[in-house]
């Protein structure tokens, strides 16, 4: 046990990772398409799908994911206030909403050329047929003037109990702001505020070290539930879209940081690799939130006046994993149904998924939301969505470790623009373990 305590926070994950993507396996292999099977202990039997998958997984896996997203709303509010309270120059917080939103739809206009490039040049839909059966359902999407009016809450405590993430940005940078006019009584309310944010993230300290457990019961029912006959009859769709995920978070990533900060992408990956693991377990943006912005600042040395912003925001409307899922899908299907498309289709599909990261964020489903608009726009038949969802959990999870990826760099690029950058900490290779260390001895 130990051994184990001594091990890094990082470490335990992966290990529990993989532990739980073998026991996965395992079980998968024992059941074999059967309802149930039964494990004889003496007396009586355990039932492994009932006790183990739907039960224990499933529990242990979803009060780990409730954790996290518990922690979601109070650590963006409370954060955010103190950040933008602490702006000497209002017209700051214009220039951070501007190069930070920027910066996200010109990620994403990237991530979807990448991703139809790579399908155009490996015609990942040859050779496929859709099912007789195959339907899909596509919710219809609100309209930008829809998104912007909703940005704005009638009542914010209403926001915050359902987690309406651009509602509360709304909230707390105008909270924020009038605090930081109020005077004395502004700067007693925000010292009750460093406060409370002190008291949150010591609360996420705590929790990141069930993170190991809650990450095997993650892979261990995933692994047993997924159908990995789906995967290799679209093992071309799957690889093309991994490929485009990992181009654009090793080569398009690592290059933008380089060109517009001068900053090591190496060092930059590496402090990523916890965030990443999180991200890659959970397949949720918001719930790795409160990782992600202890990262960008504790590791990457953003300042939080700028991370408590661009964070949260990337969280809501940063959408490149999803983007390249929408421009791979796009071709695929495309080619299941035999329509050629033109190069000003596909400049319709590169503007209609850019500009719908915006249009749909904070929506629940936005991923399939936004590639029935993109189908819609060029004519093709969302029915075909229908063959491809049945493997998007699993790429759900690397397009979201593409996803908080995104928000750190674009997070360093502004943080650097404004001066709000610790380059001391960024290169400091120690930084990352220091953080690993605090979090050892908590767990101790």
């Amino acid at each position: 046990m130990s051994k184990i305590r001594s091990m890094s926070l990082t470490t335990r994950i992966m290990i529990g990772m993989a532990l739980g993507v073998t026991v996965g396996f395992i079980f998968q292999a024992i059941l074999a398409g059967e309802d149930d099977y039964l494990i004889p202990l003496g007396l009586f039997s355990l039932p492994i799908k009932a006790f183990f998958v739907d039960g224990i997984f499933h529990v242990g896996g979803q009060i780990f994911i409730a954790s996290l997203k518990m922690l979601v709303v109070p650590l963006v509010f409370v954060s955010l206030v103190c950040g933008t309270c602490s702006l000497s120059d209002p017209k700051k917080l214009g220039r951070l909403g501007g190069k930070s939103i920027g910066l996200y739809l010109l990620t994403t206009a990237i991530a979807i050329t990448v991703a139809i490039t790579l399908a155009l040049l490996f015609s990942p839909g040859e050779g496929i047929s859709l099912p007789s059966n195959a339907t899909y359902d596509a919710k219809e999407a609100p309209t930008l003037a829809r998104v912007i009016i909703d940005m704005f809450p009638t009542n914010p405590f209403e926001a915050m109990a359902k987690g309406n993430m651009l509602q509360v940005i709304v909230f707390a940078l105008l909270f924020g702001v009038a605090m930081a006019l109020s005077g004395k009584a502004g700067k007693r309310v925000a010292t009750v505020f460093e406060d409370l944010n002190t008291v949150i993230l010591k609360l996420v300290t705590l929790l990141m070290n069930i993170a190991p457990y809650g990450v095997f019961f993650l892979m261990a029912k995933l692994f047993t539930t997924i159908e990995l006959n789906l995967i290799v009859s679209l093992a071309k769709y799957f690889g093309v879209v991994v490929l485009a995920l990992l181009l654009h978070a090793f080569v398009n990533y690592t290059l933008l940081l380089k060109v517009l900060t001068g900053l090591n992408p190496l060092i930059f990956l590496a402090k990523m690799k916890h965030t990443c693991l999180f991200a890659f377990s959970t397949s949720s943006s918001s719930a790795t939130m409160p990782i992600t912005l202890e990262t960008a600042t504790k590791k990457l040395g953003a300042n939080n006046s700028v991370a408590s912003f661009t964070i949260p925001l990337g969280a809501t409307i940063n959408m490149d994993g999803t983007a390249i899922m929408q421009g791979v899908a796009t071709v695929f299907i495309a080619q299941v149904f035999s329509v050629d498309l033109t190069i000003s289709d596909y400049l319709m599909v590169i503007l209609t998924a850019t500009l719908a990261s915006v249009g749909t964020a904070g929506v629940p489903g936005v991923g399939l939301i936004m590639l029935a608009m993109v189908l819609n726009q060029v004519g093709l038949p969302v029915e075909g969505i229908a063959i491809i969802i049945g493997v998007d959990r699993l790429l759900d999870m690397t397009r979201t470790a593409v996803n908080v990826t995104g928000d750190c760099m674009v997070t360093c690029v502004v943080a650097k623009s404004e001066g709000e950058l610790d380059e001391s900490i960024f290169n400091d290779p120690n930084a990352a373990k220091d953080l690993e260390d605090y979090h050892k001895s908590i767990d101790s």
